[in-house]
């Protein structure tokens, strides 16, 4: 058997890059895909979901160089399933709501956003931050 997901979306914050003790980079960010849509009223509905991506090895390193907060890109991998429940992690935000983080393990990172783009606090940053809450309600 075999499962796959592709998201495209932006980055909610600046990439954070570790070393295994084995010394294997593994780079660690999420990213916020939106939505939009009218609803059965009539009303324009904004929605976004975050994931939770893990990059390994010499991928790590260049997706932690070269990407930054707003920085567009497209994460091709594969869900992980929190072990306690068998599906996305949940968590309560500080406004005392539930909330889920879906994880991912990337196994191709592409990169959408030009080296300019990803540096300036350009219309990527704001798409980001317009469709959901503050930095504070994001699960990691």
């Amino acid at each position: 058997m075999f499962q796959t997901i592709i998201i495209a979306g932006n980055l909610g914050k600046d990439p954070e890059m570790r070393y295994t003790p084995s010394g294997q980079a593994v780079t660690s960010f999420n990213v916020a895909t939106n939505r939009n849509y009218t609803d059965a009223n009539g009303q324009q509905v904004k929605e976004t979901i975050w994931f939770r991506v893990s990059v390994w090895g010499k991928q790590a390193e260049s997706t932690h160089n070269y990407l930054k907060k707003g920085s567009k890109v497209i994460v091709e991998g594969r869900l992980i399933a929190d072990p306690a429940t068998g599906g996305p992690r949940i968590y309560k935000r500080s406004d005392g709501s539930s909330g889920a983080s879906f994880e991912i393990t990337a196994s191709n990172v592409r990169f959408l956003s030009s080296r300019t783009e990803s540096g300036e606090q350009g219309a990527g940053a704001e798409e980001v931050e317009s469709g959901s809450s503050a930095e504070d309600d994001l699960p990691f």
